[in-house]
């Protein structure tokens, strides 16, 4: 997997190809020009972003889909119906910012929350707070976590920590790995859900013990929630219930809430406190942020809703999906995990991903139906030949039929069989 600058969009692994933080482009699958460029001279995100994000038939709407004008107009419309419109705009975090901070903790069951530009700097600043508290910079989290994958060692680099994993396995770490690891650690990370291997969970009880494992060690619990609006299906629990085992929590606005941008860092009134001061320090002190929080204020107005939905209809269009590749014929394939635990999952496939892309967008753009965008080669641990993508479903996959999956599929792999 590449490595990026921060957090990450929901069209490929890894957030490439219009995800909030850019990327290297990978391959020109459909034989783009060799600066990235289309045929027309289109750069080949755009174009990417263009057709995938235009077709009439998708499985989700992502953040990135849609032109300015479009996407400015509808946080407009929506803001002039809700309490907010004839509010003052913010400065350095007052007005629609402080509500957005007070509705998080409100969801979040914490006692305070505050407004970050990202979840890399959240996350840091978390961190580093529990550290000077603790007295122990080491940090326990899995490899794949988003700090050790995404951040090009920003908890080293910039923050002075150093992190530890309590295991490699593609699941979050269990109870007795938590507690035996041969290290002292201050604090453990556990990424809910642990998006690079598959947008995993572990059962509520499991959950349960592993918190109780750090704290016999005097290690406090931080949640890296980007998605932890899309766990409580799993978990069967409320959200507050499920953010209250940990000592602080971190969620994003644009994972799953459809936001332009942002974050929050919620936990104790000291901690928040604390955290206000080296958001500054950071950098993040930003003079007006009222489109994002105004997004955001949106999207746990609006998504956060239906997320339940969501995370139920996945689970059809997995299934329907396993049984179009069976029925195919396909030799070797892998809808992971196979009854989703969010309404994301991974897909993976015995085909070149150039191929697959390629299918992808050719498809789209003749037939008006996205199924998937883009693939890549599969995660580390997959055999060769061997290429996998994320699937989302919202909105607009509500409205697919397993037999419109099926059809889909029959369209998909016809378009690869032929390349």
């Amino acid at each position: 997997m590449e490595h990026q600058s921060d957090d990450r969009g929901g069209d490929g692994l890894g957030g490439r190809d219009g995800g909030a933080a850019g990327g290297p482009d990978g391959g020109r699958p459909d034989g783009g020009r060799p600066d990235g460029g289309g045929p027309d001279g289109e750069p080949e995100r755009v174009r990417r972003a263009r057709v995938w994000g235009g077709a009439p038939r998708k499985l989700w709407e992502a953040s990135m889909d849609g032109g300015v004008g479009t996407r400015l107009r509808e946080l407009a419309d929506w803001a002039s119906g809700s309490p907010y419109g004839d509010g003052p705009v913010d400065m350095y975090g007052d007005a629609v910012v402080e509500e957005l901070e007070r509705r998080v903790a409100e969801e979040l069951g914490f006692p305070a929350a505050a407004f970050f530009p990202t979840g890399t700097m959240a996350q840091q600043v978390a961190m580093r707070c529990w550290a000077g508290r603790t007295g122990d910079p080491v940090v326990a989290l899995h490899p794949l976590a988003h700090p050790e994958v995404h951040e090009n060692g920003a908890f080293g680099t910039v923050s002075g920590l150093r992190t530890v994993h309590p295991t490699d396995e593609p699941r979050l770490p269990t109870a007795d790995e938590v507690r035996e690891h041969p290290e002292p650690f201050g604090a453990l990370m556990l990424e809910l859900p642990l998006r690079d291997a598959g947008f995993v969970l572990p059962a509520w009880d499991e959950l349960v013990d592993v918190v109780d494992a750090a704290r016999e060690r005097d290690a406090v619990v931080h949640f890296d929630g980007a998605r932890l609006w899309d766990c409580p299906t799993h978990f069967g629990r409320p959200l507050a219930e499920i953010a209250g085992l940990a000592d602080s929590v971190y969620v994003s606005f644009y994972k799953s809430l459809g936001g332009m941008s942002g974050a929050a860092l919620a936990g104790p009134e000291d901690l928040v406190e604390e955290a206000r001061l080296w958001r500054h320090r950071y950098g993040g002190q930003v003079f007006q942020q009222y489109p994002a929080a105004l997004s955001a204020l949106r999207g746990l107005e609006t998504e956060l809703p239906r997320l339940p939905s969501y995370v139920a209809h996945a689970r059809v269009v997995a299934g329907a999906l396993r049984e179009a590749f069976a029925e195919e014929g396909v030799g070797w394939f892998r809808v992971h995990p196979e009854v989703p635990h969010t309404h994301q999952f991974q897909v993976w496939l015995p085909y070149d991903p150039e191929v697959l892309t390629s299918a992808s967008l050719a498809q789209a753009e003749e037939t008006g139906t996205a199924l998937t965008r883009r693939w890549f080669p599969a995660p580390a641990g997959g055999p060769p030949g061997v290429a996998a993508t994320e699937l989302t479903v919202n909105g607009p996959g509500l409205e697919w039929t397993p037999a419109d999956v099926k059809g889909a599929v029959r369209d998909f792999l016809g378009r690869v069989r032929g390349a």
